[in-house]
């Protein structure tokens, strides 16, 4: 344990996150997404919610003030799952600005993950608890 870091954030994630560069995404996802089959760099986090996920996450890092939509999920045909409100609370407060999420197809989710950086399986289980985070700079 390390003073004023979020325990979610082992070694290996902290090295993922540090890795990373402008634009490159990590995906944040539920039990159901086939994290092992689209991941390059797979942090497998059983047992631990997204948004306990999302907000260590972004405890760190900065979202891209690049790009209209540093935050993307998969689009929930019919409906608005509420997961989603709250993925957008932990942006605001963690952001201090508010960020729309961009919904995006299904298949365009899963081939977007493909070309992340890194993927972090969580165990939530409510379904499109998902997330795509594009990576910022530090100002």
């Amino acid at each position: 344990m390390l003073k004023t870091l979020d325990p979610l954030l082992t070694g290996e994630l902290l090295a993922i996150l540090a890795d990373m560069g402008h634009g490159d995404e990590i995906v944040i996802s539920d039990a159901n997404f086939p994290a092992v089959k689209v991941a390059e760099r797979l942090i497998q986090m059983p047992g631990i919610d997204a948004c306990a996920v999302l907000t260590a996450v972004l405890s760190l890092l900065p979202l891209d003030d690049f790009v209209d939509h540093p935050a993307a999920v998969m689009d929930a045909p019919g409906e608005r799952p509420v997961i989603y409100a709250e993925f957008e609370t932990i942006i605001e407060r963690e952001e201090k600005r508010g960020i729309p999420l961009e919904a995006i197809d299904r298949f365009a989710f899963y081939d977007r993950s493909k070309t992340a950086f890194a993927v972090v399986s969580t165990g939530e289980r409510r379904l499109y608890g998902n997330i795509i985070l594009k990576k910022g700079v530090v100002r």
